[in-house]
């Protein structure tokens, strides 16, 4: 069953719930599909009164500064040994490589990394454990967890259901002609920011020598 053909049978406050936890245990570190559920459940409000898009995206910016907050303290108590058993666990996400390119994108870009990384799904789940294992300055990276969580979730919710309003209200006048406009306003929108995130992800290979902590 497609993942919004599944939350139409579920009551709008588990979506509140399913939305926050979701994004929270993403933040947190582990591998989910945070960034599609959130779609998909802003897509299913713009179709359905009863699911408030303001509570939506409330919901799903605390379960990603919490999430990337208790993965931060995780990271910051476990350690280099917290990396290597989460690449036994998660090799696809966790790699050596992976791992060595989140590094490289703190190194060099700081707290942005922790906003930024926000769109960019390797470094969302990278974020919180590893500023804490590169010990970041906790107040740099409170900062830039709010903000990012914010802008993110909050961003991608106004973004996906004011796309999903204009299309619903555009097919009934002008069919896929309105669909499409539609699409395509929302997608610039964000891939102003996706563009930018992607510049955290390809930083340069050899870091600069001040850290993340200075």
């Amino acid at each position: 069953m497609h993942v919004q053909e599944w939350l139409e049978t579920v009551p709008p406050l588990a979506i509140y719930l399913l939305v926050g936890l979701v994004i929270g245990l993403e933040s947190l570190g582990i591998p989910l599909p945070g960034e599609i559920i959130l779609v998909s459940s802003a897509l299913l409000a713009s179709q359905h009164g009863e699911i408030d898009p303001f509570v939506l995206g409330a919901c799903a910016s605390a379960g990603a500064i919490i999430g990337d907050s208790i993965g931060y303290a995780i990271g910051r108590k476990g350690g280099r040994p917290l990396l290597a058993w989460l690449g036994s666990k998660f090799p696809r996400h966790f790699s050596e490589a992976h791992i060595a390119t989140a590094e490289r994108s703190f190194q060099k870009w700081g707290m942005w990394a922790v906003f930024f990384g926000r769109f960019v799904a390797l470094l969302r789940i990278f974020a919180g454990p590893l500023a804490g294992v590169l010990r970041m300055p906790y107040w740099k990276f409170l900062t830039a967890n709010v903000l990012g969580g914010i802008v993110w979730a909050g961003g991608t919710t106004a973004v996906i259901y004011y796309v999903g309003v204009v299309a619903e209200s555009w097919l009934k006048r002008f069919s896929w002609l309105g669909l499409v406009a539609a699409v395509l306003v929302g997608l610039t929108s964000m891939l102003i920011l996706k563009r930018r995130a992607k510049k955290v992800q390809t930083a340069h290979q050899e870091p600069e020598p001040v850290g993340a902590g200075e």
